[in-house]
């Protein structure tokens, strides 16, 4: 199996984005939920993605999980490593995005990586090493108050110097403007000065594709979809054209919204006005749970099987969210609600469903591994970064959607392309 870029995703959306992106810049994917065995992977992939659920886990667990899919994708022949995280650069002052380069680095027995979360389609933008989101610092944007990973800072050289071994250099715009083979040499110069890692600036698309030229020969390269899409381009053949042409099922659908994004719930906002639409009952999946799963799914049975796809959410503003985590810990009830998810998801695919759009990284995580899928098909895409993924053994589809991604209808744009 001859697999060029293998890639290390830190939660499933994460995993689908990035697949999505080499897709359609020419590469063969085929995306892991987990560590699974090569034997289910088709002949002529190109790209392999391993899908964790490591972003939020402890330190420890997630290395851990991380140098098993690398030991998996070192299996597979892949040439080129890049680990994958939020263009947020979700983490806190412990991690988990800098030990685990740190571990990366190790293992493959280097000494150097680049910092990427730029992903200018989707409003992230890097300018002289600090994060914006849609023109905002990263800071002052709606992450700041992230119920998992609140982040109080733009600058991701501070960020990776706080969570890291090593020091971080910066290859700033006016550098990128000037070119791959000037980039390259400031990462020569990065490396030679004692730097571990260099924050790469990206304000366009055309920055992404002169990173990609520069970087793609690096033994590892960590960052966001935006730059593994340009790495593939980089590596494109005249006759590559990955996308896969698979139409969504016809069948039942359903909407499952964990994530308490400023994004999503605009989404769940606009999408209630158009659906049914059931929020979960939080208070009552913690104190007295008996029974409430059945209710939730008589509620789903009792929808109109023609009409779109109901919607089950948990989605919250701020407020809520600081309540509940006050009162039942914040664990308990992010662990809570994805569990109930996860049950749900599988229950209602055992009666029939065979479309299911799931709102969050975490939640999306828990709603896969519930439904014993090992990996994915990736389809066609229904915004930026989220496209339909179809499991291998071809029973379900999915759509995995980051919180903030999407615009403010994707939960009715999911329903436009399906099967006749």
């Amino acid at each position: 199996m001859a697999v060029r870029l293998g890639v290390i995703a830190d939660d499933f959306t994460g995993g689908t984005d990035i697949a999505s992106f080499l897709v359609a810049n020419g590469m063969k994917t085929v995306q892991l939920s987990g560590v699974q065995p090569l034997h289910a992977i088709p002949q002529g992939t190109e790209a392999i993605v391993v899908s964790l659920k490591s972003r939020s886990n402890p330190v420890a667990e997630a290395i851990e999980q991380s140098l098993q899919a690398l030991d998996l994708l070192r299996q597979a022949g892949a040439r080129q490593i890049y680990f994958k995280y939020c263009s947020t650069f979700d983490s806190t002052a412990q991690g988990n995005i800098g030990p685990v380069t740190d571990a990366l680095l190790k293992a493959l027995d280097t000494d150097f990586t680049v910092i990427c979360p730029a992903l200018p389609v989707n409003g992230r933008t890097t300018y002289q090493g600090h994060l914006f989101v849609n023109g905002v610092p990263l800071d002052e944007s709606s992450m700041r108050d992230h119920p998992v990973t609140p982040m109080r800072d733009s600058s991701l050289v501070r960020l990776m110097d706080t969570q890291a071994q090593g020091n971080t250099g910066l290859v700033p715009y006016e550098t990128v403007e000037a070119g791959a083979a000037q980039v390259a040499r400031a990462l020569r110069d990065c490396r030679a000065g004692g730097r571990r890692y260099a924050v790469l600036d990206a304000l366009n698309q055309t920055h992404l594709d002169t990173l990609g030229e520069a970087v793609k020969d690096l033994p590892l390269v960590t960052g966001g979809s935006g730059l593994g899409g340009a790495i593939a381009k980089a590596h494109r053949s005249d006759d590559a054209g990955a996308a896969a042409s698979f139409t969504p099922h016809a069948g039942p659908g359903v909407i499952l919204s964990g994530s308490c994004s400023a994004a999503t719930n605009e989404q769940v906002a606009a999408y209630r006005t158009q659906a049914p639409a059931l929020p979960v009952d939080v208070d009552r999946l913690m104190s007295s749970p008996s029974g409430y799963d059945q209710e939730v799914l008589d509620w789903f049975a009792a929808q109109d099987a023609q009409g779109p796809a109901p919607l089950i959410y948990a989605t919250a503003g701020p407020d809520e969210v600081s309540r509940l985590q006050r009162y039942y810990g914040a664990a308990a009830s992010s662990d809570a609600i994805e569990q109930f998810f996860a049950r749900i998801a599988s229950d209602l695919v055992s009666r029939g469903v065979q479309r299911v759009v799931v709102a969050g990284g975490e939640t999306s995580g828990a709603v896969t591994q519930a439904l014993d899928v090992d990996g994915f098909q990736v389809g066609p895409g229904i915004a930026p970064g989220v496209p339909w993924v179809r499991s291998l053994d071809g029973r379900i589809d999915l759509a995995l959607k980051s919180g903030n991604f999407g615009g403010v209808n994707f939960f009715a744009d999911s329903q436009q392309v399906r099967g006749a």
